[in-house]
């Protein structure tokens, strides 16, 4: 039987990183290609149509930058998370609860007031919805030693259920007829439009000035600090005095607050009234997990890795059409490109060879 022996690379050059990067983006491309070919559909031509649908037009650029700006805001914030190893899989939910508590604050708080102060209020309950939730399996956790990856995943599905019971239930909009929503938001809680396009810049700014903040205080600052120690070694962060627990709760207050506040630009945004899980979000909560790793955990480049990720969502609806592929192809693409950027992550922090006998023995 061939063993092998797995040890730490002592030295990770950032030309060697970049290059595995590059190779695994490259692998999970080649992989995708199959995929197509499987399917019956010429690969060239799938990612040509790819490209073409969010490239080719300035309805696809628009539409890409849409996209992103929830992957921005949600890949922060877990970048935040994965520097700590606190595997936060539970976007999705706080997205929601960010877009339940916002939409709360739109249709309950006067009307009347001017935008610039029911905007700012929206969005910070949308804030606090995202970081409550967040915390639930922070609490776990420490309290209890529950696995987060298991905690946050099943959170997705008490909240998607929490909404529908809204929206179908107490808050159900008497003047609709058809699918159930909530009433539409006052026009004071509804965010300005880049003309001809879906983008809500309001919600765009807060992305990139929140990416650019974190990625200071993680680099800059002594919370920072704090967090990059517990990620690299917890035993070590305890024997330094670093109090394990606050740090975490903050980490998932923030790492859950961004992505309540996506929440709230989807629907302040986008929709202007509360509906379906499925309709708030087109699956951002698990996308921005492979924005996150794609940035190597660094919030600034999620920024780039966010409009790469919203481009290939736009040309994978552009695909579905042109194409008849079904819907699931775009996620098969994103899970294939997760697993290789995983992979890759691997081989960039560890070395693998054959064991000896010596080392088999």
């Amino acid at each position: 039987m061939v063993h092998f022996k797995v040890t730490d690379r002592e030295d990770v050059s950032a030309a060697g990183s970049f290059v595995t990067l590059l190779l695994s983006l490259i692998a999970g491309l080649l992989v995708i290609g199959l995929i197509f070919l499987l399917c019956g559909v010429n690969p060239l031509f799938a990612f040509k149509k790819i490209f073409l649908g969010s490239f080719g037009s300035w309805y696809g650029i628009k539409e890409s930058i849409t996209k992103a700006i929830p992957l921005i805001l949600i890949g922060g914030g877990l970048a935040l998370a994965f520097k700590a190893k606190f595997w936060n899989i539970g976007a999705e939910s706080q997205l929601l609860m960010g877009a339940i508590f916002g939409t709360w604050v739109g249709l309950n708080v006067d009307p009347t007031l001017p935008s610039m102060i029911l905007v700012p209020l929206m969005f910070i309950a949308g804030f606090a919805g995202g970081a409550l939730w967040g915390l639930i399996p922070a609490v776990l956790k420490l309290r209890f030693a529950i696995n987060e990856v298991i905690s946050t995943l099943m959170l997705n599905y008490i909240c998607a259920e929490f909404l529908t019971l809204l929206i179908v239930g107490p808050w159900k909009s008497s003047k609709k007829f058809g699918f159930p929503y909530t009433d539409d938001l006052p026009e004071s809680a509804i965010l300005t439009l880049l003309p001809g396009s879906r983008i809500h810049t309001v919600t765009l700014v807060l992305a990139v000035i929140a990416v650019v903040v974190l990625t200071v205080v993680i680099y800059k600052t002594r919370f920072g600090y704090e967090v990059r120690v517990i990620g690299e070694n917890p035993d070590a962060a305890k024997y330094a005095g670093i109090d394990f627990g606050r740090t975490t709760l903050l980490i998932m207050a923030i790492s859950g607050g961004m992505a309540g506040l996506a929440g709230v630009g989807e629907v302040a945004g986008i929709h202007h009234y509360l509906s379906y899980p499925d309709s708030i979000s087109s699956g951002y909560g698990f996308t921005a997990i492979i924005v996150a790793w794609l940035a190597k955990l660094n919030p600034v480049l999620v920024i780039f890795s966010g409009f790469f990720f919203a481009a290939i969502l736009v040309g994978g609806d552009a695909i579905q059409i042109s194409l008849g592929l079904p819907a699931a192809t775009v996620d098969v693409f994103n899970g294939t490109m997760l697993f290789f950027l995983i992979m890759g992550d691997f081989f960039t922090k560890n070395k693998v060879r054959l064991a000896s006998d010596k080392e088999r023995a």
